[in-house]
């Protein structure tokens, strides 16, 4: 296995699970960025440095017209859908709920992958699912059952968010392109980016006017979430299968939930643990049925 795979993977694994509370700090009441115009504002400076910085290296900085779409399709899904939505539902959401929703996308991406496969999902695979939306249903339950529309507006979001950001994740794992790590990081923000700013446009967004945390926010999102953190994620999927790119999944909620309550106060209450622990479950389940499934292939290759 890759060792360069699995530097970038522990990258992810740091990194990530912090911007779930940068991104509560950029956005949440009183900060003075409506959240897809920061969302705009951070991917578009990011995708802006990140191609420069690859043609300061003297690397291709021009898609082909095979590796466009790709590229284009993946950020907009990543980030108009995945973190778009994510950062809308983040106004009102904890950082630690979104990060645990958002840590289902391995089971989103199992079944995405059946089907592509034209296999129908194992039974683990289906139980994996099941328990996992039970431990969303246990952690979206005080929101629900409180009635406010927008809260509930955010839950939906997240749940759309997971599956998004797994279908993107799907398309650049099987689409692979030639294009160098930083360019390919760079037009995926700037798709993403000029997503953002058409939803900040339907959304009728006032003028920004950030509070001095929600700067610091911006900037922490766009070098460590974007420029470090993304680019990373990118190469995780180049050199390592896409069963162990994915399993920052089991850190970035723990690494949110815990910075949540450390600095933003959000409560850890025993439904919190116990829905977390499900959707953890559900996951390690998803890892397990593919960890089997590539085990049944080598078992059957080496008998041909």
């Amino acid at each position: 296995m890759s060792s360069a795979g699995l530097f970038h993977l522990v990258v992810v694994y740091l990194l990530w699970g912090s911007t779930f509370l940068a991104i509560r700090v950029a956005v949440r009441e009183g900060s003075g960025f409506p959240a897809f115009t920061m969302g705009a504002t951070r991917v578009i400076a990011a995708g802006l440095i990140l191609l420069l910085i690859a043609k300061l290296r003297g690397r291709r900085i021009v898609p082909t017209k095979a590796e466009l779409p790709v590229l284009v399709g993946s950020g907009l899904l990543l980030w108009t859908g995945g973190n778009g939505l994510v950062t809308w539902a983040e106004q009102r959401a904890a950082s630690g709920l979104a990060a645990l929703m958002i840590g289902t996308v391995p089971i989103w991406v199992g079944l995405f992958e059946a089907y592509l496969d034209r296999r129908p999902p194992s039974a683990l695979l289906l139980t994996s699912l099941a328990t996992a939306l039970l431990g969303i249903g246990l952690l979206s339950a005080p929101v629900l059952f409180s009635g406010v529309e927008r809260d509930v507006l955010s839950i939906l979001a997240l749940a759309v968010a997971a599956v998004t950001w797994a279908a993107g994740t799907v398309l650049q794992s099987r689409r692979r392109v030639q294009l160098g790590l930083q360019a390919s990081s760079a037009y995926q923000h700037l798709a993403g980016g000029l997503g953002f700013v058409v939803l900040s446009r339907l959304a009728g967004e006032p003028v920004a006017y950030p509070v001095r945390e929600a700067w610091y926010a911006w900037g922490y999102l766009i070098v460590f979430g974007s420029i470090i953190g993304y680019t990373s994620y990118v190469q995780t999927l180049r050199l390592l299968p896409i069963s162990i790119a994915t399993t920052n999944a089991f850190v970035n909620p723990v690494i949110a939930v815990l910075l949540g309550a450390l600095i933003l106060k959000e409560p850890i209450t025993p439904t919190t643990l116990a829905g977390a622990a499900l959707v953890l479950a559900g996951v390690a389940g998803v890892f397990r049925d593919r960890f089997r499934a590539r085990a049944r292939v080598v078992v059957g290759g080496g008998g041909e």
